[in-house]
C-alpha cells in the first residue's frame, strides 16, 4: 500500500518552519559559542587604558565598573565634575586601577569651551599613552515621544550635537594612537530602534543620529580591520537607564524585555572584538530575531500607536 502525499499546504508550512528554525539557530549559534570559550583577555589584546564616555550613569557607568574589573584604567569623560569624582573614586577604591577625568559638555563640540575640553582630552590620551579601548556610550534621548514640530528646535540640535558630532570628534582624538600602535577597539553604543525597526516615530532625531553611529560605525569597521583595529556597534534594547522615563517603563515595558545595566554590560564586554554588530544581550538577540518577520507596516503602525502612548504620559506628568 503506497501512503498518500502530504498535502502541498502542509509541505509548504513544514518547510517555512525548518527554515525558521535553521535562522533562529544560525543566530543564536554565536552566543552559545561565545558563552563555551574562555573570556577574552581585552587589557592584553588592546592596551591597558580605556576611555568612557558618560561614565557615571546607566550603561556608561556600568561599563566603567566593567572594564575596570577586567583591569583597564580609565580616562572618564563627562560634564558633571562631581558625579566624575565620585565614579571616579568609587572605581579606584573598588577595583584598585588607574583613573583621569575629563570635564566635557559634549553638547558644546564646535564652540570655543569645546574645543577647549577637546584639547584637554587629546592631553590625557597623550598623557597615558597605551590607549587601547574608547567606548562612545555618551547619548541624549531627550526630547523624545514628540512629534517634530512639538520640540524645541535648539535642544534637538543638541542631541545631534552629542550623538553624532562629539562621538566623531573624540574617535578623532583616539584613533591616531591605536593606529600607530596597530591595536585597539573602538565600541560605540547604537540603539535598537535603528536594527530592529524601521522607523522609530516621535523619536526621529534621536534615531536618525543613531542611525549614523550604526553607518559610521560600520564604516570603521571595514577601514581598521586590516590595521589591527576592531570596531563593533553595540545594541542595546531596551535597559534600565534614565534613557525612558519611569512612569513609562512602568507602565509601558515588559520587565522580561528590560535588561538590568550591569547584566548588558557584562555580556557586552564579551562581544568586543567579535564582529562589527552586536546585540550582547540573549534575550534581546531574540526580539531582534523575532522582529525580523513582522512586516514594515506592522512595525510602523505598532511603533507609532506604543509611542503615541508614550506622550500621553509624558504629557500628564507635565
Amino acid at each position: 500500500m503506497v501512503a498518500a502525499a502530504a498535502p502541498l499546504w502542509f509541505t509548504s508550512l513544514a518547510g517555512l518552519g525548518a527554515v525558521y528554525l535553521s535562522v533562529v539557530f544560525l543566530r543564536l549559534l554565536p552566543y552559545l559559542t561565545l558563552y563555551l570559550l574562555p573570556p577574552k583577555d581585552l587589557r592584553r589584546c588592546y592596551g591597558s587604558w580605556a576611555v568612557i564616555t558618560g561614565p557615571t550613569t546607566g550603561l556608561g557607568r556600568s561599563m566603567a565598573m566593567e572594564l575596570a574589573r577586567r583591569g583597564f584604567n580609565l580616562v572618564l569623560l563627562d560634564l558633571n565634575p562631581g558625579n566624575l569624582r565620585e565614579v571616579s573614586e568609587t572605581i579606584r577604591r573598588s577595583h584598585g586601577v588607574e583613573t583621569r577625568t575629563v570635564v566635557f559638555d559634549l553638547s558644546l563640540v564646535g564652540t570655543g569651551e569645546g574645543d577647549a575640553a577637546m584639547r584637554r582630552l587629546r592631553e590625557a590620551v597623550e598623557g597615558v599613552g597605551d590607549v587601547g579601548m574608547l567606548v562612545n556610550n555618551a547619548a541624549v534621548a531627550k526630547p523624545g515621544a514628540l512629534y517634530f514640530h512639538e520640540a524645541d528646535v535648539e535642544r534637538l540640535v543638541t542631541m545631534i550635537r552629542v550623538n553624532a558630532m562629539a562621538l566623531t570628534e573624540v574617535t578623532a582624538a583616539v584613533l591616531p594612537g591605536m593606529v600607530k600602535r596597530r591595536r585597539g577597539a573602538i565600541v560605540n553604543v547604537g540603539s535598537g530602534s535603528t536594527v530592529a525597526v524601521p522607523s522609530f516615530p516621535l523619536y526621529t532625531v534621536y534615531s536618525s543620529s543613531k542611525r549614523y553611529v550604526e553607518e559610521l560605525s560600520r564604516n570603521l569597521y571595514v577601514e581598521y580591520r586590516s590595521k589591527g583595529i576592531d570596531v563593533q556597534l553595540q545594541v542595546p534594547f531596551y535597559v534600565h537607564t534614565n534613557m525612558l522615563s519611569a512612569a513609562v517603563k512602568a507602565r509601558m515595558l515588559l520587565p522580561a524585555f528590560v535588561a538590568t545595566a550591569d547584566a548588558y554590560t557584562r555580556a557586552a564586554a564579551r562581544w568586543i572584538g567579535h564582529g562589527h554588530i552586536a546585540v550582547p544581550d540573549a534575550g534581546q538577540q531574540l526580539q531582534w530575531l523575532l522582529a525580523a518577520f513582522v512586516p514594515d507596516f506592522a512595525h510602523n503602525s505598532y511603533r507609532l500607536r506604543k509611542h503615541l502612548q508614550h506622550r500621553a504620559i509624558l504629557w500628564n506628568l507635565n
